[in-house]
Parts: C-alpha cells; structure tokens; sequence
C-alpha cells in the first residue's frame, strides 16, 4: 500500500452554524481521484482547506505527508491548483502569465520562462500564447490555467471543475490532458466536479461528498463490480412468483416501493432474464437496464444523504 498523499481526521469548517465539511475522514493514495458531488457539497472548500487557503474549524489534515495547519506555504510549492473562477492577471499575454506562476513558486525567470513554454505546448497553445488573455476563448482560459498548475512540476493537482464552460469536444480534450498527468508524468489529480462523465473517463478513486459529508471512498473498479449486471421489471402482477424465479437462478432481488423488481443478475446482457420470465409466463410490463455504476451510485447515496421526503 502507498503511502497516502492526502489524509484527514474529523475535518470540520464551519461558517457560523452551517457546517460545510462535517467531519471529513479520508485517507488517498496517488492515482486520479474524483472528487464527486452536487453544487454546494463542500468540494471547493475541502480543496482550499487542504491547501490552507482557508483555515478548517477543527480537525487534522495532512497533504503529502505535512501537517497543513503547520506547513501551508511548503505544501503549496509542491502542489498545483486551478480554481473554478478565472483567476488571471489583466494585460498579461498567456506565455507571461504562466512564467509569473512559475516564479511564483521558486523557479528562476529563465527556467520560469523555459518551463512555460514546455507546458503552453503540452497544453496546445500554439501562437495564442501571445496574445492577451482577455481575447481567449472558454476553452483557451481553461488550458492556460492547467498550464499554470503544472509549471513547476507538483507532485499534486487539484482541479476544481476544469471542463466548465467547454463544448464536448474540448471537453475531452482537456480530460486526455489530465488523464495524461497521472498516466504518463506520474502527478496525483484531483479532479473537483459535479460531471459523472468526467470522473468515470479518467479516474480510479472515487470520493462523493454531499452536505458536507463523505458519503462514498472507493476505486472506480470496485464500484463497477458491485453494480454490474442490474435492471428493474415491471410485471403485470405475480410480483413474487417473479422474484422467486429470478432468486433461483441466484439472482439477488429487491421489490421497489414503485412496485418495480430490482434484480442484480449479472449478466452482460437481459436474455437470460428474458427466458426466466417467459418459462414463469410472466406478463412483463417493462424492463429497464440499471444507469452505469457509477451514475446509480451517485443517485443512491445524495439521496439516502437528505432522508425521507
């Protein structure tokens, strides 16, 4: 097991009496992690405490193996950031702009300057690196903002939303940027987003917070194998005639409030559902294939998070 590079202990932000983290335990080793969950979850406020650009209320947290309440400005040199908001300097060609970041973080301005120019080509900002930032397109402000967290070569990115704004195709052109950092250089990411598409494209840890809580830590993996094979049917009556043919075939069954039998068969396909229901004649309303795992997991636990009604 790697060493973890983030970890917390009962993390607690408060703003007066609404709790924005309540009691945020996670412990994540490197990889590409998603960071899960509904506007307003608390996702951005874990990521500024972590870099400790706000101060938590209570609790431990430790970044790459520092205390953060004590090594703030350490962390922040070895970790890459880009915010949800545009956070660029006014009248700043793209080229000048990421050298000032990467002087910002201790790097010499020749090296600065060299080391822009490498990640403005990574990024693919050809000859637009000249020109001022305020003539860029949605999509040209997202790739210069990646260019700056990963200047001076951090050992950790964090990504808050990095595809708004972007039509699909430059969302996944940014998404194979990101994928590469981990794939290819070896950076954790973070990738901050309300986008199940995102997260399911290019992540392997899964971390779904909502109201401030940690509802779901798990791999991508592990939550696709659970939830493989399902769907729900709508039969005409002999509701548990069904359900006890489907559990003979060792198929686990549930009956839904909405009168819909969920049945987890695992199969890569609905014909051996098929057959079992017209063996047993049952007069089959509807069959639904479940959403993919990571969707219905979503679903599932930010509403379990509000409770009844």
């Amino acid at each position: 097991m790697s060493d973890p590079v983030i970890e917390t202990q009962q993390l607690v932000k408060r703003y007066g009496r609404l709790a924005a983290l309540d009691g945020v335990d996670i412990r994540l080793e490197p990889g590409a992690i998603g960071l899960l969950g509904p506007n307003g979850a608390g996702k951005s406020t874990l990521i500024k405490c972590l870099l400790s650009l706000q101060s938590f209320t209570s609790g431990e947290a430790r970044l790459l193996g520092r205390p953060v309440r004590k090594e703030g400005r350490e962390i922040r040199r070895r970790v890459g950031y880009t915010p949800e908001q545009d956070c660029h300097i006014p009248g700043m060609a793209g080229c000048e702009y990421v050298t000032y970041c990467a002087q910002l973080s201790g790097l010499p301005f020749r090296d600065a300057r060299q080391r822009a120019h490498e990640m403005l080509d990574f990024v693919g900002m050809g000859q637009e690196r000249y020109r001022k930032i305020e003539t860029y397109s949605t999509g040209m402000r997202q790739r210069l903002k990646l260019a700056q967290a990963i200047v001076h070569d951090p050992e950790i990115v964090f990504l808050d939303e990095p595809t708004n704004g972007l039509d699909p195709k430059g969302q996944g052109q940014i998404l194979d940027l990101i994928r590469g950092l981990w794939e290819v250089h070896g950076i954790t990411v973070v990738l901050s987003t309300h986008l199940l598409h995102d997260v399911d494209r290019i992540c392997d840890q899964i971390l779904l917070l909502a109201q401030g809580r940690i509802l779901v830590h798990d791999t991508l993996e592990n939550l696709k194998a659970r939830r493989k094979g399902a769907a729900e049917v709508a039969v005409n009556g002999r509701e548990q005639e069904t359900i006890t043919a489907f559990e003979h075939q060792g198929w686990a069954c549930e009956l839904q409030p909405n009168g819909r039998i969920r049945v987890e068969h695992g199969a890569g396909d609905l014909r051996p559902m098929l057959e079992v229901l017209r063996a047993e004649k049952a007069s089959l309303i509807e069959i639904i294939p479940s959403p993919n795992a990571l969707e219905e997991m979503y679903v599932q636990a930010v509403e379990n998070s509000h409770g009844p009604g």
